[in-house]
């Protein structure tokens, strides 16, 4: 049987993940999941762990208040309050796309600026102001956080398990940087659905997930393994035009909440 093995969070895009047992959804994937973004002062370019590998060691979880509390290694824990949907509005860039959302204030922007060591502002998105996912597929009300392209990423325990064989040492899951882990399928099984049911939420299976250096990356330490591994094994068996593909982007189409342990039904 299919099941829910792991639910993973990241609040703040390329950010430590919180380790759920069980979550809701809204229209942008699970309650909370990358709503928050560090971007270049100067520019308002999105950053991520590709050029700040250090990003690996920064957590960032929800707080009770509803804003998220910042720790790094060296640094004071700093409580950031949720900003005003409608206020102190900084234009950003992420990848293709340019938007408009709340600044997270000059303190969030003092802390993150400390730790990245160049003048950085941390960022928050509404609901009401999320982008469109990527075009050419899905639907054409598809929405994402600051998610690189679509809500959601599942993959399955034996698929990460044929790149370990392959690759010919432990790897973390997390290196991929999952939502969704299932248990009990074959290796790559996932590429071949499209439509799946997990409790009372259905998703649409809408692209394979292209990889990138951000896989070379310890978790642990924020290093880069000097063997571009497991990039350069999903190079060799993963190919695809557009890339070393491992996982598969979904999006959900209700609200409902998930919890780790639930079957998984494939529908198509």
């Amino acid at each position: 049987m299919l099941r829910l093995s792991a639910l993973y969070r990241y609040p703040l895009k390329s950010g430590k993940p919180e380790i759920l047992q069980s979550i809701g959804l809204d229209k942008l994937g699970l309650a909370g999941d990358r709503r928050w973004m560090l971007v270049d002062e100067a520019s308002g370019r999105f950053l991520t762990q590709r050029a700040e590998a250090k990003m690996s060691l920064l957590s960032a979880l929800w707080n009770a208040q509803g804003g998220l509390t910042l720790s790094a290694p060296g640094l004071a824990a700093l409580d950031v309050p949720l900003p005003e949907a409608d206020s102190d509005l900084r234009g950003v860039t992420i990848w293709r796309d340019t938007l408009r959302v709340p600044d997270a204030g000059d303190a969030a922007a003092r802390w993150v600026s400390d730790f990245i060591g160049k003048p950085t502002r941390l960022v928050q998105v509404p609901l009401d102001r999320a982008r469109m996912t990527q075009a050419g597929y899905g639907r054409e009300d598809d929405q994402v956080a600051f998610a690189d392209g679509f809500p959601l990423l599942l993959i399955g325990e034996a698929s990460l398990e044929d790149l370990v064989q392959k690759v010919g040492r432990p790897l973390e899951m997390l290196r991929f940087r999952p939502n969704l882990v299932i248990e009990g399928s074959a290796a790559f099984a996932e590429d071949g659905w499209k439509r799946i049911r997990i409790g009372d939420v259905e998703f649409r299976v809408v692209k394979p997930c292209s990889r990138c250096i951000l896989t070379t990356i310890d978790p642990q330490t924020g290093e880069r393994s000097a063997d571009r591994e497991p990039l350069a094994t999903l190079q060799k068996y993963r190919a695809q035009a557009d890339g070393a593909m491992f996982g598969q982007n979904l999006v959900n189409d209700s609200n409902g909440q998930l919890e780790v342990g639930m079957p998984v039904e494939i529908l198509e």
